[in-house]
């Protein structure tokens, strides 16, 4: 068990997860800037209760590297990123930002959140494709983590 690192909320990372995604399937359907989409969710009145620090990370990020994640989810995927459920993709996305760029946070916390928000967000049986194409993800990211 890994102990958690001073000063991180884990409820208030999990919400910002949780935003994040919305903000994601936001940013996917409507084609708006990142920038539009981070301030539309920055002036809503729950975001005091997330870690908005992490969450603008999350988007800006997979913003940035966006055709590196979906090269990245490929391998793993039956189809083309972009016939992905909308909450199923922004959901691989945002973890495969996490897997790649976010050493700090273990792999199997980023899996799970993500197999939460799906369940809670996505298809009846998304969380059970999303599982799979991370747990392959993950092995190839953070192969010396995953055996460990």
């Amino acid at each position: 068990m890994h102990s958690r690192p001073e000063g991180i909320d884990l409820a208030a990372r999990s919400r910002a997860r949780r935003r994040a995604l919305q903000a994601l399937y936001a940013w996917q359907m409507s084609g708006s800037s990142m920038n539009s989409v981070v301030d539309q969710f920055r002036h809503e009145q729950d975001m005091e209760v997330a870690d908005l620090e992490y969450f603008e990370d999350l988007l800006r990020g997979v913003e940035a590297h966006v055709s590196e994640l979906d090269e990245a989810l490929k391998p793993y995927i039956d189809r083309d990123v972009a016939q992905i459920d909308p909450i199923e993709r922004a959901v691989l996305r945002l973890a495969a930002y996490e897997l790649k760029h976010r050493p700090d946070v273990p792999y199997r916390v980023i899996i799970n959140e993500a197999i939460e928000v799906t369940k809670r967000f996505g298809a009846d049986h998304g969380h059970s494709y999303v599982n799979g194409v991370l747990d392959k993800l993950a092995a190839q990211v953070r192969g010396t983590e995953k055996q460990g």
